[in-house]
């Protein structure tokens, strides 16, 4: 029953208003929502694969290594035949996922902070502003997370390199046996996990931007209270 009352307050305090969607400081909340969503949707969930053929005389084999998030390479093996009938199983090499899952991690942790302070901000707005410790907060976790997008962003990055380069189709041909003629037949497809890392940098600039307008809201921007006689100006005896 405690449950269900406290349940009633806090549903009898929400007051829905639009207005802070057009200021800056709930406009840029919701692109950091967006863009959140689309930085950890376009690494969570990729399948590629890469591919290339042995050709043995007329016989033409076509060799696919698939990879996927998170990018433990080695957990998917593919086989090489040889033009002396015989076959190799081979692994992709590396394991990439410690920063593809952080990536993600941060992006996720990013979407429910945002849905979080979108429903403060648009329900609650009251509550935020009745104390300094609202906008303090957020400003604290704000910038703690400008700080993990630029980590998470560059270690990604050094990682989508790293995978690229184990991916690389002329370097796996290297595999086959010198008798072997084989030659590359599709790259991987990387553009969407390019984008990933461009949408990881572009929230770094968003969430580190909104720093300053939350911090507008914060007591360290409220200007110090003028003295008592600054309008009337000072008295005579």
């Amino acid at each position: 029953m405690s449950y269900l009352l406290q349940w009633r307050k806090i549903m009898s305090g929400f007051s829905l208003d639009l207005g802070p969607v057009k200021e800056p400081l709930g406009f840029i909340r919701v692109l950091e929502w967006i863009f959140t969503i689309c930085a950890f949707a376009t690494t969570g969930g990729y399948v590629g694969s890469t591919q290339f053929t042995v050709e043995c005389g007329s016989k033409k084999d076509d060799v696919t290594a698939h990879f996927a998030y998170p990018f433990r390479l080695p957990s998917q093996p593919y086989e090489i035949p040889h033009c002396n009938n015989s076959k190799n199983m081979t692994y992709l090499q590396g394991d990439f996922s410690s920063s593809a899952e952080f990536f993600v991690w941060v992006g996720v942790l990013g979407f429910l902070y945002c849905t979080f302070t979108i429903i403060l901000y648009l329900g609650y707005q009251q509550v935020y502003r009745e104390s300094n410790r609202g906008p303090t907060i957020d400003l604290i976790v704000t910038g703690i997370f400008a700080f993990l997008w630029l980590v998470c962003s560059s270690a990604w990055g050094k990682g989508l390199t790293d995978v690229k380069y184990a991916t690389n189709p002329d370097r796996l041909i290297t595999a086959c046996l010198p008798e072997d003629h084989c030659v590359v037949k599709t790259y991987p497809s990387m553009g969407r996990l390019n984008i990933s890392v461009l949408l990881g940098f572009l929230n770094l600039i968003l969430w580190a931007g909104n720093c300053w307008f939350i911090y507008k809201e914060t007591p360290f921007h409220k200007p110090a209270n003028p003295p008592p006689n600054a309008e009337g100006g000072v008295s005579t005896a």
